[in-house]
């Protein structure tokens, strides 16, 4: 089978690889659609993980599923599924308070070899725990959106809106995009994004933004101001992973407010902060880091519900040999949202 390797940020290579075999409680899934992660688009991330077969947005088809796993799990072969890459084991600490990605199993769990390939295996966790099946409603382009979705769910929650507050989304990729999609659904009256690129900022309006900003034309500051009657914004998600653009959109949080960071700084980045004006204006800073399997359900109730325009989100769809071409398209991050791997 094939397989898309990267070795280096710009070193992607598509292989012959041989066809895994799934033990008795593994399945293996042939993979209809990937999605090209922008967290993998980071090269300090992706590259300390090299060499890696790219991937985890998956949705696929169950080929064969092993005789010992059957029996435990409301999966068989010939079923559409969306694969989470990570599962929880459900029984920890961390677990029973709902703090899946903190769980040791969802750190260690891992689908093999990868997203993009023709065929993955699914490990017993991972079956038992974060696989769902794909309702005939959605397409399999759909399902691979359901994971990015999840993690969406999970900030949202994460970001303690209340009923009429109004909501700043930086960054408007994907992930963006997404976020003004659903951010009424968990109670936000206004939702205003904010992008340099014109094609994102047009797609914000279309995906339900109130408000758009081009933060290389206007001051930031003063059109939240205006748009809040001084007030500023009770949420704000930062998408861009800088400590630089973190500080600058906390003067814009609102007292009471919330600001989430949603994406990782490289690890030599530090963040100064005044604890006074955070303890004085009761600003909160939290983050939210992937999701877990309460995330993927919700998530896909709203894929179901037509919340999440997915005919909006995917810009470009590619074959496993252009793989490097999507992830170029991703890196760019101009006139594209969701690049899929198709097969």
């Amino acid at each position: 089978m094939r397989v898309a390797k990267l070795y280096k940020f710009k070193d992607i290579r598509i292989e012959d690889v041989p066809l895994p075999e799934p033990s008795a409680k593994e399945a293996l899934v042939r993979v209809r659609a990937c999605g090209i992660c922008s967290g993998d688009v980071m090269p300090w991330y992706i590259e300390k993980k090299a060499p890696l077969v790219l991937g985890h947005e998956i949705s696929g088809e169950i080929i064969k599923i092993g005789e010992e796993i059957k029996s435990e799990v409301n999966l068989k072969e010939g079923d559409r599924v969306v694969v989470h890459h990570h599962a929880p084991c459900m029984k920890c600490f961390y677990c029973r308070r709902g703090d899946f990605v903190q769980c040791e199993t969802w750190k260690k769990t891992k689908i093999t070899p990868g997203g993009v390939s023709e065929y993955i295996i699914v490990p017993e966790v991972n079956l038992k725990n974060d696989t769902i099946k794909l309702p005939e409603s959605l397409s399999f382009e759909q399902g691979a959106l359901v994971e990015p979705v999840a993690c969406v769910v999970k900030s949202l929650k994460r970001a303690n809106i209340k009923k009429g507050d109004t909501i700043l989304i930086v960054g408007l990729g994907v992930m963006g995009q997404i976020h003004i999609m659903l951010a009424k659904e968990f109670g936000a009256e206004k939702v205003i994004g904010a992008d340099m690129v014109d094609f994102r900022l047009k797609k914000a309006l279309q995906s339900g933004a109130d408000y758009v900003v081009n933060v290389s034309k206007e001051n930031i500051y003063e059109k939240i101001r205006e748009i809040t009657n001084g007030l500023m914004a009770q949420q704000i998600i930062v998408g861009p992973g800088s400590v630089n653009v973190i500080m600058d959109y906390l003067k814009l949080v609102s007292r009471g407010g919330t600001l989430l960071i949603f994406t990782p700084t490289p690890p030599q980045e530090r963040l100064i902060l005044n604890v006074n004006d955070l303890y004085f204006n009761d600003i909160t800073i939290t983050t939210s880091y992937s999701c877990g399997p309460d995330d993927m359900k919700r998530a896909l109730e709203f894929l179901e519900m037509g919340l999440v325009k997915s005919d909006l989100l995917i810009t470009h769809r590619f074959n496993i040999e252009k793989t490097k071409e999507a992830y170029e398209i991703t890196a760019n991050a101009k006139d594209s949202l969701k690049c899929l791997i198709v097969f």
